[in-house]
């Protein structure tokens, strides 16, 4: 089944409900579900102009807004694949990218357009359409189109691709991941589960494929207007406008996105009441956010989520379910609480050989290497929106294994499953210590770091056999309160920084490449 063919028939049972609501350049617009579905019926005519059938591949670099939906939506329509991939890894990424991929179209705000200076991937794409200024040499996409209208949804199969994407490469070659229209009906029937997505609702998104859900369930979809490529630089003075403006009853974003909000409420004495409940993740989400969250937001229910691309979500919490108790075990190094795994997924902790090939193995056999309760180890996963592979099995190696016909998933990730079932984190499986001292996971510090008011982030790594925690801070008397406070970890040394370097993509995760360097520089 087309995944456009649930989207069409969303649009006919709410035909005349807000789909988006956004602000570009400031002023309020909206688009009905109907809206919706005729612009994308007109721009999947325009793709069959231009000569694009089934199985072609787009390449998209449109921000959120009713635009990129509607080509989105468009491309479903045709049975054309919607390509995604990071700007921002640089061209040597777009060139792999495009070589894997290999486009036969492209629609790009603009700006994005200007990458074809620097890139000859992009400039060998053979049809181009633009969001946005004028584009020499593209099609222009200016809602609402003129034109005919393409009614026709293509057929296709379960397994017929419909997203590909790709992991940002910098650590070797970009995996592609593709996410065919069953997979995506799939994990938007478990969002609508688990994040309780009803009609009638209004979210405030700010990641794409959660108002992909929200369109696949009739919630109204507000997209704020402000640059969510740097969710931890937005301007929240705006956003918050838009929210005591529009009313959304609940959110989803990366913590970055939600520090932002909460500073800026909590500086103005800002309270949400609107809200009902607002899910967070993408990155390490602290105890201390929800906290924040709840204070400016008092009616809602703060859940963090914990997932990865290829599986999403794996595991929640809500803000009222951590005990102080629980906190406790936090600050004393035993990593962050995520709260019992989804129904959805099957989650086991296995013994930790992480950057080795495991399996196939025999369910007895498999029962062999699972750990047990409070014992460290690799966290795996399967279910039916888990990824079971990359694009010509590039990555499979290193990331999955079988058990008998079940294809399991390797996050990477470290952590164990406490008495009641509940997961709690350590990071990375490769970023563990193991020097003079004992084993120590660097992540499990960091958590403890956060709950304290005068760090705003932190980051603990080994050089040369020394235990390092850099933090981000105003404090001058922030470095021996935090060595005391983490006497547990043993430290070496803590350094204090204005700003450490964050991901482009998220403005929340370390940047440990670059931070090392900063360290050996200072030494």
């Amino acid at each position: 089944m087309n995944i456009a063919q649930l989207l069409t028939k969303r649009a006919a049972e709410h035909a005349d409900d807000v789909a988006i609501i956004e602000w570009p350049e400031g002023v309020e617009q909206r688009l009905t579900f109907e809206q919706l579905n005729e612009q994308s019926a007109r721009m999947a005519e325009l793709l069959k102009r231009k000569g694009l059938t089934t199985g072609d591949r787009m390449l998209v670099f449109v921000p959120m807004s009713s635009e990129l939906y509607v080509a989105m939506i468009a491309a479903f329509r045709m049975g054309v694949v919607a390509m995604f991939l990071d700007p921002s890894a640089g061209r040597e990424h777009i060139d792999r990218c495009c070589e894997i991929g290999k486009p036969k179209a492209i629609v790009a705000t603009s700006r994005a357009h200007m990458l074809r200076i620097m890139s000859p991937a992009i400039r060998r794409i053979k049809h181009r359409f633009h969001v946005g200024r004028w584009v020499p040499g593209s099609t222009a996409i200016a809602l609402p189109l003129k034109g005919d209208a393409n009614e026709t949804i293509v057929e296709v199969d379960d397994d017929a691709p419909a997203l590909l994407t790709f992991t940002s490469g910098s650590t070797g070659e970009p995996k592609a991941t593709a996410r065919s229209n069953g997979f995506l009906m799939t994990q938007l029937r478990v969002l609508k589960d688990r994040l309780n997505l009803q009609h009638g609702q209004r979210d405030l998104a700010t990641l794409p494929i959660f108002a992909l859900a929200n369109l696949g369930t009739g919630v109204a979809t507000l997209i704020p207007g402000a640059d969510m490529i740097r969710p931890g630089n937005v301007d929240a003075d705006s956003i918050v406008s838009q929210i005591q403006q529009s009313q959304p009853t609940r959110s989803a974003g990366s913590p970055a996105f939600f520090e932002r909000i909460a500073d800026h409420c909590a500086a103005h004495d800002i309270t949400l009441e609107n809200f009902e409940s607002i899910y967070t993740g993408g990155a390490p989400v602290f105890p201390g956010l929800l906290s924040k969250l709840k204070r400016i937001a008092p009616n809602a229910n703060i859940h963090a989520v914990y997932g990865s691309t290829e599986a999403e979500p794996i595991a929640q919490i809500s803000h009222g379910d951590i005990t102080e108790h629980d906190v406790g075990e936090m600050l004393d190094g035993r990593g962050l609480l995520t709260g019992q795994p989804e129904s959805c997924v099957e989650l086991r902790i296995i013994h930790d050989r992480w950057g080795k090939p495991i399996g196939p193995f025999k369910p007895v056999d498999f029962e062999n290497h699972i750990c047990a309760r409070n014992e460290p180890g690799e966290i795996v996963v399967t279910g039916d929106h888990v990824i079971k592979g990359y694009v010509n099995g590039r990555g499979d190696d290193e990331t999955k294994f079988k058990v008998d016909e079940h294809i399991w998933h390797r996050t990477g990730d470290a952590g164990y499953l406490d008495e009641s079932g509940r997961l709690w984190l350590l990071g990375r499986c490769e970023a563990k210590i193991d020097d003079e001292h004992g084993e120590l996971y660097p992540f499990a510090v960091e958590c403890a770091a956060s709950h304290r008011d005068d760090v705003r982030r932190s980051a603990l790594v080994s050089i040369d056999q020394q235990r390092l925690l850099a933090i981000e801070t105003d404090s001058v008397d922030a470095i021996e309160a935090v060595k005391t406070s983490l006497a547990w970890a043993e430290l070496d040394d803590v350094r204090a920084f204005d700003a450490l370097p964050v991901d482009k993509r998220h403005n929340a995760k370390i940047d440990y490449p670059k931070l090392r360097a900063i360290l050996k520089t200072n030494d």
